[in-house]
């Protein structure tokens, strides 16, 4: 019996154990019950990022990984839907004096766009772009549900000051008691020579003005023959560090061939000077800005446009992004209620709130509009929340039917098949 034992165990060690194609002798294959953290054994490529890359192997246990829930607003007209009165690219959200605010784009003109192609055709009344010939209007509210818009924050300034044709997109920094709002500022109709525009800005003692304008540029373009030489868009500032961090996006290359990244300009007084960060562009994807802090670092939501879009990246430095998460129907231009965006300290929370936009309000190409609405996630630290864990997204098949062939595919289709 003694001389029988040793023989079963090490027929049962040679049983468990395989040959991997390196030569090296692996015990077992990979546990039934996932390990949390990296096991010490030969893993493929897939499963070396599952651990290096995310901040847990299960999206589900994940901090940075999120679905996203949508609710209609209460609160805002948009002339029944005719086109002349367009919402869009929300700020991030602050409280302040027992309420929400929060800044937006809002165009609100005689006809709709007529479209960048035709904007040769523009006038001080006829607007290229859905953003064109737009100012910086604001609203408020107590739940984040239903919204009263009080009025216009930052108009157009006379001719030629910086944004005399629009002013669009725009994002809020409070600094030492004082509010900043940084803004796109169009010195043309979009479409005239691509969307081209500086960052300028303005400031007030309140949340709710008057804002005093700056009447120059605050973020400049880059030199001739650099990726942002043409566009300084989405400004969108955080403190950290005890410094002013705007990041920004911009569209290089010429179309169709271009891509969009994200860069970061950085100073200590927020009408600057700004330096650009010498990596830039940071993010290689993304075609809004939409970031806040995480823990010791910089969360991101990269929607839209290049190959690591429709993921949440993160930087423990603020600088050097990785994919932490990978998910679906992100907000598009997502503004998000950030409670410390100005002060994490380094311990930042997350986000489980905020508003977003819809830019094909209307099915007639002829009246194009955009509409805020507000999107949930569990980004946050403070929150769990396991629906927006949730990895299974089920779509009603019009939802997939929506997305036809064109007429020209369908054509293409046709013929090869008459062949």
């Amino acid at each position: 019996m003694k001389k029988i034992l040793p023989a079963l165990l090490c027929l049962l060690l040679f049983s468990a154990c395989e040959v991997s194609d390196t030569g090296e002798t692996v015990v077992g294959g990979y546990p039934w019950d996932i390990p949390p953290t990296k096991p010490d054994r030969p893993l493929s490529m897939a499963m070396e990022r599952l651990y290096d890359n995310y901040l847990t192997p299960r999206p589900e246990d994940n901090e940075l990984f999120s679905s996203f829930k949508y609710t209609r607003l209460k609160g805002f007209d948009y002339n029944g839907g005719d086109g002349t009165i367009s919402r869009r690219d929300a700020s991030k959200i602050i409280f302040e004096n027992g309420k929400y605010y929060v800044y937006y784009t809002k165009r609100h003109t005689k006809v709709p766009p007529i479209g960048a192609k035709r904007a040769h055709e523009s006038t001080d009344e006829i607007p290229s772009t859905d953003w064109d010939l737009a100012e910086i209007w604001y609203a408020t509210s107590e739940d984040g549900f239903t919204w009263e818009e009080q009025g216009v924050a930052v108009p157009r300034p006379p001719k030629p000051t910086v944004g005399w044709r629009a002013v669009t997109t725009t994002d809020i920094l409070k600094w030492k008691g004082k509010y900043y709002l940084y803004y796109q500022g169009f010195l043309e109709a979009s479409g005239k020579k691509g969307d081209h525009c500086p960052v300028a800005a303005s400031f007030a003692d309140s949340p709710d003005g008057p804002w005093t304008p700056a009447n120059r540029i605050i973020i400049p373009n880059g030199e001739p023959g650099t990726w942002d030489q043409y566009s300084i868009h989405d400004p969108y500032p955080l403190v950290y560090k005890d410094k002013i961090y705007v990041y920004f996006k911009a569209a290089y290359g010429d179309r169709p061939d271009y891509l969009v990244g994200n860069g970061l300009a950085m100073a200590d007084d927020p009408l600057g000077p700004f330096e650009k960060h010498p990596l830039n562009p940071l993010f290689n994807s993304g075609h809004e800005t939409a970031l806040f802090p995480f823990r010791e670092g910089i969360a991101a939501l990269v929607i839209r446009n290049g190959n690591e879009s429709n993921t949440i990246q993160y930087a423990p430095d603020g600088i050097n992004f990785n994919i932490a998460a990978v998910t679906s129907l992100m907000p598009t231009a997502a503004g998000s209620y950030i409670p410390d965006a100005f002060n994490s300290n380094g311990n930042g929370r997350g986000i489980s709130w905020g508003l977003c936009h819809f830019t094909n309000a209307s099915d007639d190409p002829a009246k194009r509009y955009s509409v805020l609405a507000r999107f949930d996630c569990d980004l946050s630290l403070d929150v769990d929340d396991a629906e927006m864990k949730n990895t299974q997204l089920w779509l009603k098949p019009d939802v997939y039917f929506s997305q036809g062939l064109s007429a020209q595919q369908r054509e293409r289709l046709q013929k090869s098949s008459d062949k």
